[in-house]
């Protein structure tokens, strides 16, 4: 429609583009222990590569050395490389944007060593892991966590089909559906998958030794302020010299570097609504879209693809798209089935694809209502030509929209005339010279009724209740902290009324108290009313033992919860996601 096109300034120009301009500046030369990096003008970022071993060595670490030092003089990063221990202390980390463990093993870092890493990704930094990476530090926890996974056993090395998982991640979105490529094929300890975003897996029906049917091998996962990439692929010297792995590898290491966005968070329970086929779907207006290596591409309108097999009340939707310059799209919710684009843009309400428009009119603004958080937007978007994540989670009349896994608006519908409560879903073809691709729609239908495992996400603070430390200890502390769908966050609402953590931990109010501001805590499930819990309609949850609130008085990281007389507020108010 023509309210969506904005007037051209003066000589037929467009704004100034509100992108995101990454601009850091290097900080200090590397120590005297390091391998002297290729010379690079303007470095955006700084890289330490690690590759000390104290088990198996591979013979294509030199090769891998100088792969990432080749990738980081023609993509603006310089690269220093060590087999030092001891530049793992919090001065010289601090230089680093992302530390890479590049075919490490065995015990490689002392207690002090591993403290200052873990301090470093905690606090911001990133962390890249290549296969062998997975058989270090065994002993260190920690570490486990950060990688996903540790290393079990392998076959042969051998051809074996890959599947590209998530196509929007800068690692894997030069590839398509199957990858054959030969490698050694790690086979892990544990599946990852419930701990990290899978962005590959393996086929086991392709090759022989396969041991986990599930079998992911390369992930990506927030840690803390940090984030972490991990790939079990780079056994061979001939990986190195492959331009798509090598584009892989890249894509890691500058995720890992804050230099790319992605939507890492665990992901489970998504129903694909479009990944090839348009099966359910309807052109509605002028325009179209193509179909090809599944994805859909914008052609024409004004008009819109939309979802009529099925209307969605409470749900998480999931889409990844991709701009060709400044073009302009968006999508369209909680409309009622119709023919008429107009008709859903004045019934529903549309998330805008736009890369420069006033505000209410640009990229993550409910079109013509509200602006998205422009400082968060543009720290989470990614720039045209490259892809970008967004979830729309609605919930009732509330709306928010979150790109690349970081929350940017949130809306409530208070118009008698809309309602967000159901309706169907769609995306636009803006017109002639908007080109716009959409890869995996996906879908989680959500639920407030007891049963099941999931997060319990706090209205107020959109944090995720979580046990502290993620410890298992009787007595650990129930608090806020970032959702990132790991162990220590997912909640089961058994029939007995228990919500329980770990299998065998259910959350507790501390003591059997039940005195406003008596600590809510984890212990060991037995059976008794201060580990009963009510799921109640409005989204607060009842101690039943005490008939108070779980409450939290704050929103930050780290704000403990606790009992508190019931009070309707948004602190005592959950979402199960």
């Amino acid at each position: 429609m023509l309210r969506h096109l904005t007037p051209a300034a003066p000589g037929g120009g467009r704004k100034t583009s509100v992108l995101r301009r990454l601009s850091v500046a290097v900080a200090a030369i590397a120590a005297a222990t390091l391998i002297p990096a290729i010379p690079a003008q303007a470095a955006a970022f700084k890289v330490l590569v690690f590759s000390k071993t104290a088990g198996f060595r591979h013979d294509s670490i030199p090769a891998g050395i100088q792969a990432i030092r080749e990738l980081g003089a023609a993509n603006d990063f310089t690269v220093d490389a060590t087999e030092d221990s001891t530049a793992f202390n919090a001065a010289n980390l601090a230089q680093y944007q992302a530390v890479v463990f590049l075919n490490t093993t065995g015990d490689v870092l002392n207690d002090n060593q591993q403290a200052a890493f873990q301090t470093y990704v905690d606090g911001g930094g990133g962390s890249v892991g290549v296969h062998s990476a997975a058989d270090t530090e065994y002993n260190w926890p920690y570490y486990g966590q950060l990688m996903g996974a540790w290393f079990a056993s392998h076959p042969a090395i051998q051809q074996a089909t890959v599947r590209n998982e998530d196509r929007a991640h800068a690692a894997t979105a030069h590839l398509g559906a199957t990858w054959s490529r030969t490698d050694e094929w790690y086979n892990y300890r544990a599946n990852p998958r419930p701990n990290v975003r899978v962005l590959q897996s393996l086929d086991e029906g392709s090759y022989s030794g396969g041991s986990m049917g599930d079998h992911p091998i390369t992930w990506c996962h927030p840690q803390s302020a940090g984030r972490a990439f991990y790939t079990g692929l780079g056994h061979t010297q001939e990986s190195y010299a492959d331009p798509a792995f090598r584009t892989l590898l890249l894509g890691g290491i500058r995720y890992a570097a804050r230099a790319a966005n992605a939507d890492c968070r665990p992901e489970t329970g998504y129903t694909t609504l479009y990944n090839g086929s348009t099966t359910g779907w309807s052109q509605a207006g002028p325009g179209s879209f193509t179909g090809g290596d599944a994805t859909l591409t914008s052609q024409g309108g004004m008009g819109m693809l939309w979802y009529n097999a099925k209307e969605f009340r409470s749900y998480s939707l999931k889409l990844d798209w991709k701009l060709t310059g400044d073009s302009n799209s968006g999508v369209i919710v909680g409309f009622p089935a119709t023919s008429d684009p107009g008709a859903a843009l004045d019934t529903g309400y549309e998330v805008q694809i736009d890369a420069t428009d006033t505000p209410d009119r640009t990229t993550g603004a409910i079109y013509g209502f509200k602006a998205a958080d422009l400082a968060a937007r543009d720290a989470a978007l990614n720039p045209p030509g490259q892809w970008n994540t967004y979830e729309l989670l609605v919930e009732g009349e509330r709306l928010q929209v979150f790109l690349n896994g970081s929350r940017i608006n949130d809306f409530t519908n208070a118009d008698p005339a809309r309602s967000l409560q159901q309706g169907h879903i769609g995306i636009q073809n803006h017109g002639p010279g908007d080109v716009v691709s959409f890869r995996n729609i996906r879908v989680k239908e959500l639920t407030s009724t007891p049963g099941g495992t999931s997060a319990l996400r706090g209205v107020a603070s959109n944090r995720c209740l979580d046990v502290s430390g993620a410890s298992q200890a009787n007595g650990a502390q129930a608090q806020l902290w970032d959702c990132h769908g790991q162990a220590n966050q997912q909640w089961t609402a058994t029939s007995a009324g228990e919500l329980r953590v770990y299998g065998g931990k259910c959350l507790d109010v501390n003591g059997a108290g039940s005195a406003d501001g008596t600590a809510v805590i984890i212990w060991n499930c037995n059976g008794q009313n201060n580990q009963k819990w009510r799921l109640n309609a409005d989204g607060t949850i009842t101690a039943v033992g005490a008939n108070k609130c779980l409450d939290v008085n704050g929103t930050a990281n780290g704000t403990r919860a606790r009992i508190w007389t019931c009070t309707g507020g948004t602190n005592q108010r959950w979402t199960r996601v």
